[in-house]
């Protein structure tokens, strides 16, 4: 804590959220406690129909059940503390509590990005490798992707949040946000942000831009072996297995782009709300997606329901 009021004159923030008029405040509230719900529901639902079903047992679904395991975390780094603020007239938060809700942040969203790509070259092995796909996906690939989506972004999150902390916030505290992201936090500095924009710009682009590169390859090779199926019944079967992912990834991709492939200076109130798509919406819509287009996920949630009334 010495550190922090070393580098900053502000020991909070004030985050403005979605909606500065008061009538807002309790229907949002209803709205995103009823998303938050959801959110933690499905996705429980799903791992605990994965970890119940023998037959989901395999590298896609083990994935899957560690995406939605995270989602859980993201969400509740970011919806819980927007809840506070809808019913509070204090919208504050610390400091530190402001970084450590950043550091959590980046951290869990950039392992979304790489459990996708680890998806999709999990997809690729199975559609373009088929007869291989047991030897090459086998346990220790898995966990070794697994523990690699899971530690690497640490690393990434931690090297911004030390840059950011060396900067000097004196002119104001209002962050036009309803969390502690970078680019909100960088305009207040007061400070240089030079180093912390060539960061951005270099390393914060290549550890984006490798899982996304790695997705699109993948994607690429099983749209050229799809192709090659002769048979139309093929093709719908080879694209069944991978369109719940795809469509993911674009929900994930397409609003993740849209906020930060942008200049600083033009981050604007559509910027939070696209924010939402890849924080919130995505998350919530992710259990439905997997098991609502997946038939093995609706016979194990299926199997599921049957055990609990049981």
């Amino acid at each position: 804590m010495e550190r922090l009021n070393q580098t900053s004159s502000v020991s909070e923030f004030i985050l403005l959220g979605l909606s500065s008029r008061p009538e807002d405040q309790k229907p949002l509230f209803i709205l995103f406690f009823i998303m938050y719900l959801i959110t933690i529901t499905g996705n429980v639902l799903i791992i605990l129909a994965i970890r119940s079903d023998p037959q989901l047992h395999t590298p896609m679904y083990v994935f899957l059940s560690v995406l939605s395991f995270i989602d859980i975390w993201y969400t509740t780094t970011i919806v819980p503390k927007m809840l506070v603020n809808f019913l509070s007239e204090k919208k504050t938060i610390s400091y530190a509590g402001c970084l450590t809700q950043m550091y959590f942040f980046c951290a869990l969203g950039n392992t979304d990005n790489c459990l996708l790509a680890a998806m999709a070259y999990d997809r690729y092995v199975a559609i373009c490798d088929p007869f291989h796909y047991v030897t090459i996906m086998s346990r220790r690939t898995c966990v070794l992707l697994v523990a690699m989506s899971c530690s690497l972004p640490h690393f990434h999150s931690l090297l911004h949040i030390l840059l950011l902390n060396q900067l000097t916030f004196c002119n104001s505290n209002v962050v036009h946000h309803f969390l502690c992201d970078i680019n909100p936090l960088l305009k207040l500095s007061c400070s240089s942000i030079f180093v912390n924009d060539l960061t951005i710009k270099t390393e914060g682009l290549v550890f984006w831009m490798t899982p996304f590169l790695c997705i699109v390859f993948s994607y690429v090779r099983i749209l050229i072996a799809v192709l090659r199926i002769p048979s139309a019944a093929g093709k719908r079967k080879a694209f069944s297995t991978c369109g719940s992912h795809f469509t993911v990834v674009i929900l994930f991709y397409g609003s993740i782009f849209y906020v930060y492939l942008q200049p600083l200076s033009s981050y604007t109130v559509r910027d939070r709300v696209a924010t939402l798509v890849y924080t919130v919406l995505s998350s919530m819509l992710n259990p439905f997606i997997y098991s609502l287009r997946n038939k093995d996920m609706k016979r194990g949630l299926r199997k599921l329901m049957g055990r609990r009334k049981s």
